[in-house]
């Protein structure tokens, strides 16, 4: 296939792929001017799928911090009157004490797990929502990223969110609640200690703001870096053979560890930076916390304080440093998240060009089995100077077997993609039954095809499940019937599992042609009317190829049935032959007919006989 015949090459059209992919970059980069928290609103929505678990977890939360800061209200009253009058009350109010621990116990139990809960059932969902829309997204946009970087975002960036709604989130909103509830405690036992408290939380906000910022800048910046290094490691993976054939497993790691490398220092940098948050942070608040204290004892000893009200000013001032503390390295974690939220954003933000319209309009039941292109024009994204079809029409009737012929590069694939409706031609229709697929709903319109296409990619799952993904409602007769006609019944029987043994990923652990026998099996049950085959039976031996042809020719007589096939033998039982240069139809017939006319059809049969 030539780069006017491929998905990978791209038109400059302001919209497809290109344009996502690039709306995706400016995104990012429009993050450093975003407010710090606007992207986590995107969980707001998930949020209320779960009112019953987070109205829990807020009541929970609140009763946390009342029974934390009743903790010191109760050692205050064991310490001025437990010991009065000889000490016989102490026994009554520790008693008070133990109490007020034990329901301190059970409320933060019961806290964590509905904080938790919820945190996970709104992580679940929204990695649910963007497999989902990824899933929804057109070739035109999955060909301009990284199934890397995509991944990442399903993975790194999600698992980044998941700690903020499971641990960081409860933590931050109950250290502020602890800091307001301490801070009223604190005016009520003693106003001018408070006041000395109060001037020392400028100096707390100063670097909890300006580093906060830093720690979400280089937080981004390592996760972009990360993202990339993933989806290099993807596609090296993906093509490890090739990399090994090539001997190109150094070059790989170096350029893997170059990657690395580059997203450890943007981690280091931030880590720098939050680290230096944290130290200014807990030395300007312990530093006047201790001078407090130091003005509260001398308030004591001069009879102007009690000293139970003195320890809980101390447990009091304790708790609301702690929090201060707290908030300082959770603003950190929230930053983090809001940058992971930003870029999983930026995913659910991508909308795909191919989707159904507003009002669909049904394809007539029952099926007829009609395609028809009429006059198109199409260029794949990115490349408008090389258009892969030029005023192409063509119509197959129903029950009809038409085949494709021409070099590569003709546009023969990309007739088989604009059926599928993988991508709109920029003019003219097509048709499925009569009716503009554009005025369709894209997965009624997939439903009348099966496609059989050249890479014949398979799943991780049994030859049975990789049958089933063609119709998953198949019993186990139909998809035996239909491993049987492909011939492909026989090798996965001699498995030790039989039809249920795992294949590996993209089922490596069979040849090429038992792959591709494996998806004309799953073709061949869908029972689609129009069935499309590009170069089906390449990878096949002459022999399997024999069977093979035979049974895709009993599936023909019940089918409208496209074939692309490189292989002149493989189309000259097809009613008519559609010969394809440059993205046009330059000759039609039957094989006679062509080989008569001695034009481009004549040419590659003669080269073709020759060389066999």
């Amino acid at each position: 296939m030539s780069q006017a015949d491929s998905p990978s090459s791209r038109s400059d059209r302001p919209s497809g792929g290109a344009l996502l992919a690039e709306q995706m970059s400016d995104a990012a980069g429009r993050r450093e001017r975003q407010r710090d928290l606007k992207p986590l609103m995107r969980l707001w929505p998930f949020a209320l799928r779960r009112k019953g678990d987070l109205v829990l977890s807020v009541v929970f939360l609140l009763l946390a911090t009342v029974a934390s800061l009743g903790l010191t209200a109760t050692a205050r009253g064991a310490i001025d009157h437990g010991f009065a009058q000889g000490g016989q009350d102490i026994n009554r109010w520790f008693l008070w004490l133990g109490l007020n621990a034990l329901g301190l116990a059970v409320v933060t139990a019961c806290r964590y797990f509905y904080v938790t809960k919820t945190g996970e059932r709104m992580v679940a969902d929204l990695r649910q929502a963007v497999f989902g829309h990824v899933l929804s997204l057109d070739q035109q946009f999955l060909s301009g990223i990284r199934t890397g970087e995509v991944l990442s975002r399903l993975t790194t960036d999600i698992q980044i969110v998941d700690t903020l709604l499971t641990t960081s989130i409860s933590y931050a909103l109950r250290n502020v609640l602890m800091l307001i509830g301490a801070v009223i405690m604190l005016a009520a036992v003693s106003l001018k200690l408070t006041g000395l408290v109060a001037l020392i939380v400028p100096l707390l906000i100063v670097p909890l703001f300006f580093y906060g910022r830093r720690v979400r800048s280089l937080t981004v910046q390592s996760q972009d870096r990360f993202a990339e290094a993933v989806g290099f490691a993807g596609e090296n993976i993906e093509a490890l053979e090739t990399v090994q054939a090539f001997g190109r497993e150094q070059a790989a790691a170096g350029r893997f560890d170059t990657a690395v490398d580059s997203a450890f220092a943007a981690s280091l940098k931030r880590m720098s930076a939050r680290a230096i948050m944290t130290a200014a942070i807990v030395l300007v608040m312990f530093g006047g916390v201790t001078l407090v204290l130091w003005l509260g004892a001398r308030d004591v000893i001069d009879g102007r304080m009690s000293e139970g009200a003195l320890i809980q000013f101390v447990l009091l001032a304790v708790f609301a440093a702690g929090a201060v503390a707290a908030l300082g390295e959770s603003w950190g974690d929230v930053q983090k998240a809001s940058g992971a939220m930003a870029r999983i954003g930026d995913l659910l933000n991508a909308q795909p060009e191919v989707a159904a319209p507003d009002a669909p309009a049904a394809l007539p039941q029952p099926p007829r089995g009609e395609a028809e292109l009429l006059d198109i024009d199409f260029a794949y994204p990115g490349r408008p100077d090389l258009p892969a079809l030029k005023g192409f029409s063509l119509k197959v009737r129903p029950g009809e077997t038409v085949a494709l012929v021409g070099p590569s590069g003709a546009g023969k694939s990309t007739v088989f993609r604009l059926l599928l409706r993988f991508y709109d031609p920029d003019a003219g229709e097509v048709r499925i039954d009569g009716v503009n697929i554009r005025q369709a709903d894209p997965a009624e319109v997939r439903a009348r095809l099966a496609w059989v296409s050249q890479e014949a990619p398979l799943f991780s799952g049994s030859g049975a499940e990789n049958v089933r993904f063609g119709r998953p409602d198949a019993d186990d007769a139909a998809v035996r019937q239909a491993l049987e006609e492909a011939q492909a019944l026989r090798f996965l029987e001699a498995l030790p599992r039989g039809l249920d043994e795992p294949l590996g990923e993209r089922g490596r652990s069979l040849s090429g042609g038992q792959r591709q026998r494996l998806a004309i099996a799953r073709a061949l049950v869908r029972h689609a009317p129009i069935l499309l085959l590009d170069e089906a039976t390449s990878a096949l031996d002459a022999e399997n190829e024999r069977l093979v042809q035979a049974a895709l020719d009993r599936a023909m007589d019940a089918r409208t049935t496209l074939v692309i096939a490189h292989r002149l033998a493989t189309v000259k039982r097809a009613n008519r032959i559609v010969v394809m240069d440059e993205g046009r139809v330059v000759e039609e017939g039957t094989h006679a007919s062509l080989v008569k006319a001695g034009g481009l059809y004549a040419r590659l049969a003669e080269l073709q006989f020759r060389a066999e």
